[in-house]
């Protein structure tokens, strides 16, 4: 509900190939993409259950990988160097989160089986970015992942109200900070970086996580994490490093693609 008054706060000039596009497109386009977002968060939640945070963050990580991998499908192959970069960030995502020896359990298997979704949702919206208005587009996917996952929350889990409402301001602030501006500014930053990079650039959250961790909540955090930390944030500087020319590339083949 947010985004409604920043539509027509901000909008976006359509290009003569978003004008050709009907409303129907992007409500079917949007419903996709939020359908891929439910699923990878679903799943993912519903795999946490039965695994530790650190095997949780971890393989989630591993988008990072699924990301230029299924891009091949898409015709949008990475340049070696992002290679590079995606297997840096997850062995530095293997640093910061497993401090343990790894073990496989049913819920890592639904937690790797959501980072295919999750990386599914980078392509995906890499796809779109360029056909329709990134707030509406927002829009649409976030109300649909919205019904999808309210309808199975009335489905396998019991509502306490009173809880709901002691929880009022965290779920505020993960429904408005991390879904609704985090995931928009993703959809508005895909208009001209390439999937794979843009994957490992959200990796980040890892190291963001832990920067918050050690400054909100005064925890430690051991040699071996900040070594993690540092390899990921190597690896993103290196995917960027030498994309100028080609991100604006993309940007102009993002701009033309039509259905």
């Amino acid at each position: 509900l947010s985004l409604v008054p920043l539509i027509f706060i901000f909008p976006e000039k359509p290009s003569r190939y978003e004008k050709q596009l009907s409303a129907r497109n992007l409500a079917l386009w949007g419903t996709f993409a939020g359908v891929v977002l439910f699923a990878g968060a679903s799943l993912q939640q519903m795999g946490m259950v039965d695994t530790t945070a650190g095997n949780g963050g971890f393989i989630t990580g591993l988008y990072v990988i699924f990301v230029p991998l299924l891009g091949l499908f898409f015709r949008q192959p990475a340049r070696p160097v992002v290679w590079l970069a995606a297997t840096m960030a997850v062995t530095g995502m293997y640093l910061l989160t497993m401090h343990n020896a790894l073990t496989f359990t049913a819920g890592d298997t639904l937690v790797l089986v959501s980072a295919l979704f999750f990386a599914l949702h980078v392509i995906v919206i890499g796809q779109l970015t360029g056909r329709f208005n990134a707030l509406k587009l927002s829009m649409v996917q976030f109300f649909s992942c919205a019904v999808f996952s309210g309808i199975l929350a009335f489905i396998f889990e019991s509502f306490i109200w009173m809880d709901i409402f002691s929880a009022r301001l965290p779920i505020l602030y993960g429904g408005i900070i991390s879904v609704g501006v985090g995931y928009t500014f993703q959809v508005l930053g895909q208009k001209t970086a390439r999937p794979a990079p843009a994957a490992i650039i959200l990796s980040m959250e890892a190291v963001f996580a832990m920067l918050g961790g050690m400054l909100i909540l005064n925890e430690t955090v051991d040699r071996l994490s900040l070594s993690g930390a540092l390899l990921m944030f190597s690896g993103m500087v290196l995917a960027q490093w030498p994309s100028r020319r080609l991100n604006h590339s993309y940007k102009n083949q993002n701009s033309n693609r039509v259905n």
